[in-house]
């Protein structure tokens, strides 16, 4: 792949700059100190239901102040939101070469445009990874703080892998994420893509459906859902069509701006 390693290197560089890292970040790391609110709410149920915060019910629903529950916190919001964070890391990485006009200039370069792609969908998916050890740590932080009870280590280990995983499923489905912002050359198209694709998530998983529906995956699969073979398929192909896509528009398409 003609200079895949140096056009990495400089959509990294791009990224450093930017406040985009920071603000994703920041956004990110309000699922664990969400949590830790509730582990504090629970550990004083009491107080809670004296200021309105939770009834007796909702007490029993959330479960208790302690690791496992916390975890589980963390895991949801990842399946069911991560692509939220991620999307717009596509949109942004994408997007930017057209609302700041330099695709053209990009493209002038001594580089192919599939290695252009690629190098982008590296970012993505590392920037993506990075979020999420980000925020395991900040997790892990916040429930010492709290003082939650020592848990076993197979709790951990188990929460961690399927938070990997619900995180590859995730940075999988980014890459038509990715066609769109080039497609339609910008930002705002991918989001509407992004919060249509939740809708019909929502819609499908309701329906019964949802494991045929490749945005409704992630969060199925952390709920603890048996997934058959074709769901994880279903996860991959998307990902390979929506990456073949994009390779595909900047090589043929008319790059006027």
């Amino acid at each position: 792949m003609n200079n895949l390693a140096q056009a990495t290197w400089v959509e990294f560089r791009k990224a450093r700059r930017s406040k985009m890292p920071l603000f994703t970040a920041l956004g990110f790391a309000m699922v664990p100190l969400g949590g830790g609110f509730f582990m504090i709410v629970l550990k004083d149920p009491d107080m809670a239901r004296r200021v309105g915060l939770i009834s007796t019910k909702a007490q029993l629903t959330m479960g208790a102040a302690d690791w496992p529950t916390y975890l589980r916190f963390l895991t949801m919001a990842i399946g069911a939101g991560g692509i939220i964070l991620f999307g717009l890391v596509a949109a942004w990485v994408f997007g930017r070469e057209y609302s700041d006009r330099t695709a053209k200039d990009l493209l002038a370069l001594p580089t192919s445009r599939s290695a252009i792609v690629l190098s982008k969908c590296v970012v993505i998916a590392v920037w993506s990874a990075a979020l999420t050890v980000v925020i395991c740590l900040i997790t892990l932080c916040v429930g010492a703080a709290l003082g939650l009870p020592p848990a076993a280590p197979q709790v951990f280990w188990q929460s961690g892998i399927t938070i990997m995983v619900a995180v590859c499923l995730t940075i999988s489905l980014t890459t038509p994420i990715a066609f769109a912002a080039s497609a339609w050359r910008g930002y705002l198209p991918p989001i509407a893509v992004m919060i249509l694709a939740m809708v019909v998530a929502q819609l499908t998983t309701a329906a019964g459906w949802g494991e045929y529906f490749p945005w409704a995956i992630p969060a199925l699969y952390v709920q603890g859902e048996k997934l058959g073979a074709i769901s994880y398929a279903i996860v991959v192909l998307t990902g390979i069509i929506g990456l073949a896509g994009t390779i595909l528009w900047w090589e043929l398409a008319d790059q006027t701006r």
